[in-house]
């Protein structure tokens, strides 16, 4: 009986001994997943064919670094954490703001840019939304995105305006501009790409955000040697001058 019990502890101390890392995984199966929305531009953007933004040029440059190929894997803000939980990516990248809520249930990377909350308006109401007061008012309409902090963010400071939710976040600055909603809850790096993309749109607040906030990448819960990679690779880029390079190509 004790030889068998021995045997078993050996066993199963050898299978925890040699037990596969997600880095080790990712450079046997030589192929780093990476879950990204490819609707909240500047950061991630599916075009119909290909992922494009600040976030996807930084999955392609940790690609290379690793020396492995790179599949994005599209998810979506209202399932973000639990496709990772369910290891559907190794990584999820494009615009994630860090928060406690997200902090409690994955790792999350080093930030790489500081950002807050603002409106998206149209044009000729430039002058009218200049305050969360002027936007928290009866009968203004209010977009967001399911899922995302901006609904969060709604939820927890629109009292009087009308909430109204998209599934998809590249919706909610077309009703802006169709005037099906008068405001779009955004953050200060898509607000100001909008306002530069279209003459009907306009970012009153980007010099004023609402909040102050941190963009970073999501790891999974407790897999600090991935985070250590991550963390790793960006203080390289950022040494290196790649990180403000990119911006200055993406983010305008």
């Amino acid at each position: 009986m004790k030889k068998i019990l021995l045997i078993l502890m050996v066993v199963v101390f050898s299978a925890i001994s040699f037990a596969e890392g997600r880095v080790d995984s990712i450079l046997r199966n030589k192929k780093i997943r990476v879950g990204t929305t490819g609707d909240y531009k500047p950061f991630t953007y599916y075009n119909g064919k290909d992922y494009e933004g600040y976030d996807i040029e930084v999955a392609k440059y940790i690609a290379s670094e690793i020396g492995v190929e790179l599949e994005f894997v599209s998810t979506t803000w209202k399932n973000l954490i639990t496709d990772l939980e369910a290891d559907k990516f190794d990584i999820a990248m494009g615009g994630i703001t860090r928060r406690t809520g997200r902090q409690l249930k994955a790792e999350i990377s080093r930030p790489y840019l500081v950002f807050g909350k603002c409106p998206i308006v149209r044009k000729a109401d430039e002058q009218k939304y200049k305050s969360l007061e002027d936007i928290d008012q009866p009968g203004v309409k209010v977009g967001v995105n399911i899922g995302g902090t901006n609904e969060k963010f709604a939820d927890q400071n629109i009292k009087s305006a009308k909430i109204i939710r998209y599934e998809k976040n590249l919706d909610v600055p077309v009703a802006v501009m169709k005037g099906e909603v008068d405001v779009m809850i955004s953050e200060t790096p898509e607000a100001m790409h909008y306002a530069n993309e279209y003459k009907e749109l306009a970012s009153p607040m980007t010099a004023n955000p609402m909040t102050k906030s941190q963009l970073g990448y999501l790891i999974p819960k407790g897999d600090n040697e991935m985070l250590n990679l991550i963390n790793f690779i960006m203080d390289e880029m950022e040494l290196k001058g790649i990180m403000d390079k990119l911006k200055r190509e993406n983010i305008k």
